[in-house]
Parts: C-alpha cells; structure tokens; sequence
C-alpha cells in the first residue's frame, strides 16, 4: 500500500482555495451568461467543484440558469444526487445545501458581474 503526502489543515486549506481561485470560479464565470448575487455565484463554484466544469457545461441547471430561469435552474440541483448509478444521502445534503445558498437573499450591491 502506498502512503499519501500528510499536509497540514492550512496547506490544504490554501490548496483549495488556490485550484478555487484557478479552475472554478473562472469556469463559471465562463459559462454564466446571465447576472448572479454572490449566494448563487458561491452555489455554482461549490457544485462545480464536486461535479466538473465540463459537467456544469452540458447541464440544464446551466441551460435553465443562462435562459434566464433562475427558478428552474435552483430546481436542477436535486437531480445531481447519484454516484455510481447509486443515490447517495451525502449528495442529497450537499445538492439541498448548494441549492439553498443559490436561492439565499443577499443584500443589494453584493451582485457578481
């Protein structure tokens, strides 16, 4: 059996926030063709770091979202719950969180451009 690297909580906090930073957030803003508050930009980068970029892309979440569906894309995130052909409670909490960050209200002037 190989041993993986041990980093600390702040390397790997750091980490995250740099693949963040590099991949995610640039992907959505990418994809996102519509404005968006905070709670929802955070919402999206939390959902495309668990299933892709490429996975967001081809996704009616982002079809509905772009469509100017805000409603019917927070609907979207329910149906991402399967790993492996499987339902998995983990993905139902995850989904429900994302779900209820990107339907948050937020105050006016803290919208994403």
């Amino acid at each position: 059996m190989s041993r993986g690297i041990t980093i600390t909580k702040q390397e790997a906090e750091e980490r995250l926030k740099a693949r963040l930073t590099r991949e995610f957030e640039p992907g959505v803003v990418s994809l996102v063709k519509v404005p968006l508050t905070q709670n929802q930009f955070d919402a999206l980068v939390c959902f495309a770091y668990n299933v892709g970029i490429q996975a967001l892309r081809g996704s009616t979440l982002l079809k509905k979202l772009n469509g100017g569906d805000y409603a019917g894309a927070a609907n979207e995130f329910g149906r991402w719950n399967r790993a492996g052909g499987r339902v998995l409670s983990g993905l139902i909490s995850r989904r429900a969180a994302e779900r209820a960050c990107f339907e948050a209200e937020i105050e006016v002037g803290n919208a994403v451009e």
